[in-house]
């Protein structure tokens, strides 16, 4: 099983040396990916420009958007941003997409809410076809650059229901997903109906199944697990206090300990690849996790 970690983009006091600092400790320790997911009405970087950043300054790990909310965008400027990504990135780059579940950020884009999931499907069509060279309507020319990887980037669907997966299943790659308290239990079930989606729809490989957790490593565990916990507070703060103080009541990767029985259990339920998010902008955090997984090897 691959380890990828996340850039703290959603932590306070992200700044523009943390990018740096992140993503080649990423590309130096025993990572597989450095990614960030997409918030719009949120203090986050913007997806794109960290990774651009990341791109530019690792040579090994892959980058990763995990997610893009694909129904917030026009899909030729996705295919434009990804396709350069690519490119920057030497053909490292993996693309995670889909619907998000926060109304907020489609009102702060004056993207509509309704039929996303079938907007989903419709724009990853049309990526693949702007990806190949075709014009994005008769007489233009192609949206370039055009991708490094043949066809585009591998692509990811953040799906997790029957239904869901059984749309992902007729366009995805493999499918990304997210637990906040890294439950084996939760991944093993998202995983077995993926594969299962797979199956009915015909496909002749597996899936690939990553999923992320949040998590924090401090010098003192009670002290991390309290910023872990007002981290993700502050995080799912948008879907109501009581909610995201419940969730945040959940997580539970603030030690060494913790962090091998996620690794442990994210194993066992048949995960690819496990993304841990910190939950802190602190390089020493990097550090304390390359160190955790060397006693691991």
């Amino acid at each position: 099983m691959e380890i990828g970690i996340a850039l703290p983009t959603m932590a306070p006091g992200y700044g523009p040396a943390t990018t740096v600092d992140w993503a080649r400790g990423a590309d130096e320790g025993p990572f597989s990916s450095i990614s960030t997911g997409e918030r719009i009405s949120f203090d986050n970087q913007d997806w794109v420009g960290a990774l651009a950043a990341a791109a530019a300054v690792t040579e090994r790990v892959r980058v990763m958007a995990n997610v893009v909310v694909l129904p917030l965008h026009p899909t030729a400027e996705v295919a434009k941003q990804v396709a350069t990504l690519d490119q920057l990135s030497g053909g490292r780059f993996t693309l995670g997409v889909g619907v998000g579940g926060r109304e907020h950020d489609y009102r702060s884009l004056g993207a509509p809410f309704a039929r996303r999931h079938a907007r989903l499907d419709e724009q990853v069509a049309e990526l693949r076809r702007l990806w190949a060279g075709e014009p994005p309507f008769d007489g233009a020319d192609p949206v370039g650059p055009p991708p490094l990887q043949p066809g585009g980037p591998p692509l990811l669907a953040g799906a997790l229901g029957p239904k869901a997966l059984a749309r992902a299943a007729r366009w995805a790659d493999g499918v990304t997903g997210f637990s906040v308290a890294g439950a084996a239990d939760e991944m093993a079930t998202t995983f077995r109906l993926a594969e299962q989606a797979w199956h009915d729809a015909g496909r002749s490989t597996a899936p690939r199944k990553v999923n992320g957790c949040f998590y924090l490593l401090g010098e003192d565990d009670a002290a991390a697990r309290d910023e872990l916990r007002r981290f993700a507070a502050r995080y799912l703060g948008v879907f109501g206090r009581e909610f995201a103080e419940a969730m945040a009541a959940e997580t539970r990767v603030w030690s060494v300990g913790a962090l091998h029985g996620l690794l442990d259990g994210a194993e066992e339920a048949g995960c690819d690849e496990v993304v841990l998010v910190p939950g802190t902008v602190d390089r020493a955090c990097l550090d304390r996790t390359v160190a955790a997984l060397a006693d691991r090897r």
